[in-house]
């Protein structure tokens, strides 16, 4: 399967796009310990956009694999989770922002650094969302690929630290024409000291059609349901 476009994000870089519905984008860790956090947002309407509580109320998860549905704030499924070789995403720690990026990992400033210095996910989500004609009010939780949250009996949350090796893949299924945005930064949650230096490679191919016998589509019965809204959308549309 050859890719129709294909990049690679530099540790602290950023990204934003269309891709249009139909398409696998494929995420890999090119090294151990990476992170990436993601927005999505409906390309033709983007007041709707992924829905975190009702994704995971919905489906009855804290966590994020194969067979999960990225679900919008319309009941619609944005996008899926068609192959996963680590069995665990987090949309629970959220993304960095600049005061706890400086705590942790020491001040750094553009003027002095340039290009080497330390981002946060709240400056990179930022200036993308301006380019996507978004704003800070737009700004909404994120899906850390490759990171693992546990939650114990105490309600204290864990970060893995093990967790993603490297040349992890994640591949997401777009189900409607989709903007993503994101961010190559630290999970908030990550203990380690030293900011991580991991790039990841996207690439798009083409999906093959979705059906009523698709695994993600009948993962839970309230998958279909977002489905079926899906479905009827596009129906109304002529598309």
């Amino acid at each position: 399967m050859n890719a129709i476009w294909n990049t690679a994000i530099r540790p602290g870089g950023k990204w934003s796009g269309t891709i249009g519905r139909g398409k696998l984008i494929r995420f890999t860790a090119l090294e151990a310990g990476a992170n990436v956090s993601i927005q999505l947002f409906h390309a033709r309407d983007l007041t709707e956009r992924y829905n975190m509580p009702d994704t995971l109320k919905a489906q009855h998860t804290a966590h994020l694999t194969r067979g999960n549905v990225l679900m919008s704030d319309n009941g619609r499924a944005l996008a899926s989770i068609v192959q996963d070789s680590l069995g665990w995403h987090d949309p629970l720690g959220g993304y960095t922002y600049r005061e706890a990026t400086d705590e942790k990992y020491g001040h750094t400033n553009y003027q002095e650094l340039r290009n080497e210095w330390l981002r946060s996910g709240q400056e990179n989500f930022a200036v993308e969302l301006v380019r996507c004609g978004l704003g800070m009010r737009d700004m909404m939780p994120v899906v850390n690929l490759f990171s693992k949250i546990a939650v114990d009996e105490t309600g204290r949350m864990h970060y893995d630290v093990a967790h993603c090796p490297a040349n992890a893949t994640v591949t997401l299924r777009t189900e409607m024409d989709t903007v993503l945005v994101l961010s190559n930064t630290p999970n908030p949650l990550d203990p380690r000291t030293e900011y991580p230096s991991v790039p990841v490679k996207i690439e798009v191919f083409e999906a093959s059609p979705v059906d009523s016998l698709d695994y993600c589509v009948n993962y839970r019965p309230e998958n279909r349901r977002a489905y079926e809204n899906t479905w009827d959308y596009y129906a109304l549309m002529g598309v």
